[in-house]
């Protein structure tokens, strides 16, 4: 499950679909499923601005599709999400979809995937900032040791 959010879309199946999405975007109004297509590539992406672009999409979908097409659009917003490290607005939509369907394996493992990353985000931001602490602690030290000998 983990390689769910370290997927990478291949730069083809994203120019593939840009290419769909931007044609339907120049005539009257963008097949939903080619938005979705597009979107799900986007999501994929490594790039930030790419999978925010596909979270934008995928929000627009949600707000004028039917519920099967929502589920859809709740689990990859819940998988770009946390791609960019957005773990509270990721888990808003995994609890979302669980509240649709509580008993989905594939979201409570995605949801259990999330909480770790958050976890090990959490532990790596404490332990930079208990070496920001030591070190300014040790420049301190030093110039309050250096002020005495002086």
């Amino acid at each position: 499950m983990e390689d769910v959010l370290d997927e990478i879309v291949s730069t083809e199946d994203l120019k593939k679909f840009e290419i769909m999405y931007n044609k339907q975007l120049q005539g009257e109004a963008v097949d939903t499923n080619i938005q979705f297509q597009y979107a799900w590539c986007l999501v994929r992406s490594k790039y930030p601005v790419d999978i925010r672009k596909g979270i934008m999409l995928l929000e627009d979908l949600f707000n004028k599709t039917g519920e099967t097409e929502k589920r859809d659009c709740l689990y990859y917003l819940a998988i770009g999400n946390a791609r960019i490290k957005k773990y509270p607005e990721a888990m808003k939509y995994v609890k979302a979809f669980l509240q649709l369907e509580p008993s989905n394996e594939q979201v409570q493992r995605l949801e259990l995937l999330i909480k770790k990353k958050m976890e090990r985000e959490g532990l790596k931001g404490m332990a930079i900032a208990g070496g920001v602490i030591v070190g300014i602690a040790s420049v301190l030290g030093l110039g309050i040791a250096m002020a005495k000998k002086g």
